[in-house]
């Protein structure tokens, strides 16, 4: 089994009748990951061969991530109690054992001699079958043990052909008279007991064939089977190639030299009477099969060998059926053993590698948020699709909760309603104004602002509603654009009215040149002139990165819709520009607020604006540490009040004149009051 045989420079002639080293390592490997044991002992004696055998199994045992808990190199008469003491130490309840025969009961006669716990040997197709002579108290180590062996093969017509041959029949074959001797203790003409004498003895001939067949168990191993065939046909093949078309098989020379058998051994290729492939490959190899045996034994000093998985060669590769319901393990282990450094990284948890420790080593780290993990002992964790969130153990993915400020949302509900009461009452100064149109206080307020302010201040509680609900794409491009540009009709109309009033005051001063700029067209065109910054920003905005539908998922097990502004900057500049012009109507006011005329309404803009701008710059810092549809019920509700401020501060106490002192509402009293 050496792999040094492999070699075909050294050793071109040289053709296998047992698998090699390498395939016996592949097949322990998959036993290996098969139950899932990752940290396993090895023990093995200080020859050359088993030395080299393991360092090959440990380098194939690293690249599959599997560790060495420990390794000890057995030697005769060593003192056992260091060693030993390592292996009832160790996690490890798996040992890998290469040693030879008589080593290998040194192994079992060191567990028992230091009382080391009960372990799963692993046994090598060397050792296959290796408890004949033992007594009970070596036997218990090796119960619940996993052996690789070469499976072996029935021999066909061999035990008809022993029923028939025999020393009296084939008096010159030597072969049987030394099997005779060695089954009867009878040569033919014996010493002992002669042939004629077992005859006699009413024992045919054909019974004494099969009871030698019986006991000496005449079966090989299926590489010993196979290559017996594979020699059969390269030597019929060498036989025949010199044939000519017309000539007789008789006169072909019947002697060989060995060397020329090698040509044909190279590409013989059949298939046996029991369906096996048999071929040799590059390195003279045949395709290597295994038995995987349980040995089991018992109190009584008995002890059988049970198949309970196979492995055969595929492509290459050692390919292992194993029937874990038939495995009997060791009466220590309750269940299938396991052989780990560390317990499992159970789902929701991930393996995180320790310093200065072996891959197998680690310790247990929970999945960060948004991530996953399904599996035990899983080196990386999944994270969760957008529209999911992991559950509360981290072990599967589950829907996020949709959240929006919407219309069955209590809070949605509640702030569309005082959208609409506050547009409808609005509507109703809208609808007194008008209705008292001809009255001193609506005209000596400029008629026509009061209108343009009040019709954007209906609209701009209106606004809000685009606000709530499920965001489309039609609802995110017109939210912010529709609300600023409203909303900057309206504090250019309140700074249009502040302008009016101060250039009213200075046109009343003899010699004034601004009495030919006052007039009904002032107010509108400077409206129209503030108005237009806005709309220009928002035709920019909504061109180069306009607003969109958007998912938030940064919330723990939250999926909040949304609309992306697309562009920040775009944001602040339309909020920046509205709160110039309401800066530049609170500064105009406060400085107008003192005018003498009775038709001044300088103290009530002032009011509004300070109304106005405690609330928007409230609402900055409010805006920016909230999430989700608390942030968009923070813009609806700086919206809805300073609308509201404007609305109350500037319009209230007309309406009050109006309404309940008509007698306020008289030219005579508004000029003739100081």
């Amino acid at each position: 089994m050496d792999t040094m045989f492999n070699n075909r420079v050294l050793f071109p002639a040289f053709y296998r009748t047992v698998p090699s080293e390498l395939m016996q390592h592949e097949v322990i490997i998959k036993l290996l990951k098969h139950f899932g044991w990752t940290w396993v002992g090895m023990i093995v004696s200080d020859d050359e061969i088993s030395q080299g055998a393991s360092e090959q199994l440990r380098t194939k045992m690293a690249s599959n991530g599997i560790c060495v808990a420990f390794s000890i190199r057995l030697i005769h008469k060593m003192d056992l109690e260091t060693p030993m003491q390592i292996v009832r130490n160790s996690t490890a309840n798996v040992i890998i054992t290469y040693s030879n025969t008589e080593l290998f009961y040194y192994i079992l006669i060191a567990l028992e001699m230091t009382s080391v716990p009960d372990k799963v040997l692993i046994i090598p197709a060397s050792l296959a079958f290796i408890a004949e002579g033992l007594a009970e108290p070596y036997l218990k180590h090796l119960n619940g043990s996993l052996i690789v062996s070469v499976p072996r093969r029935e021999i066909p017509g061999l035990k008809e052909y022993l029923s028939n041959a025999s020393p009296v029949n084939t008096p010159n074959n030597p072969f049987l008279n030394l099997l005779w001797y060695l089954t009867f203790s009878c040569y033919p003409n014996g010493t002992k007991k002669s042939i004629r004498n077992i005859c006699e003895d009413d024992i045919s001939m054909r019974t004494v064939g099969s009871a030698i067949y019986d006991v000496d168990n005449f079966r090989l191993t299926f590489s010993v089977y196979a290559a017996v065939h594979a020699v059969a046909q390269a030597l019929h093949n060498l036989y025949f190639s010199d044939l000519e078309p017309g000539k007789s098989p008789n006169n072909l020379k019947k002697t060989f030299a060995p060397w020329q058998l090698n040509k044909y051994m190279q590409t013989v290729r059949f298939n046996s009477t029991g369906g096996d492939d048999i071929y040799f490959d590059e390195t003279g190899c045949l395709p290597s099969q295994f038995d995987i045996l349980n040995f089991v034994g018992t109190e009584n000093e008995t002890f059988s060998y049970n198949k309970v998985g196979y492995s055969f060669s595929a492509n290459g590769f050692q390919e292992i059926f194993l029937n874990e319901s038939g495995i009997s393990w060791n009466p220590h282990f309750t269940q299938t053993p396991i052989s780990v450094c560390n317990p499992s990284c159970l789902p929701g948890y991930r393996k995180v590698p320790e310093r200065e420790k072996q891959v197998c080593c680690y310790s247990c780290s929970p999945c960060p948020d948004g991530e996953i993990s399904n599996q035990t002992d899983m080196e990386n964790c999944i994270r969760c699709p957008k529209e999911q969130w992991p559950n509360e153990r981290k072990d599967t993915c589950i829907p996020r909760t949709v959240e929006l400020l919407s219309y069955e949302d209590p809070l949605g509900v509640s702030l569309a309603c005082s959208s609409v009461l506050l547009s409808v009452v609005g509507a109703g100064v809208l609808w007194i104004f008008i209705k008292n149109h001809h009255t001193a206080l609506v005209r000596a307020n400029n008629r026509d602002l009061s209108y343009i302010l009040l019709i954007s201040l209906i609209l701009s509680f209106l606004c809000c509603l685009l606000f709530i609900g499920r965001p489309v794409k039609v609802t995110c491009l017109l939210r912010q654009t529709s609300f600023s540009i409203v909303f900057t009709v309206a504090v250019s109309s309140v700074l249009a009215k502040t302008i009016t009033v101060v250039m009213a005051f200075n046109a009343t001063k003899p010699g004034s040149q601004l009495r030919k700029w006052v007039g009904p067209r002032l107010g509108s065109s400077l409206v129209i002139v503030l108005s237009l910054g806005e709309v220009i920003i928002c035709i920019a905005w909504i061109t180069l990165a306009p607003p969109f539908p958007d998912v938030d998922t940064s919330q723990m097990g939250k999926m909040i819709l949304q609309c992306n502004d697309g562009s920040a900057i775009a944001l602040y500049l339309v909020i920046g520009y509205i709160g110039v012009l309401a800066l530049l109507s609170f500064l105009l006011a406060f400085f107008a607020r003192r005018l003498p005329d009775s038709f001044n309404e300088a103290q009530l803009i002032t009011f509004s604006m300070m109304v106005f701008c405690s609330v928007w710059v409230a609402f900055i810092p409010a805006y920016l540490s909230t999430k989700g549809k608390y942030m968009v019920a923070v813009e609806v509700f700086a919206i809805l009040t300073s609308t509201a401020g404007l609305l109350g501060c500037i319009f209230i106490p007309k309406c009050y004149i109006i309404l309940l002192r008509s007698d306020l509402n008289k030219k005579e009293f508004l000029v003739g009051k100081k």
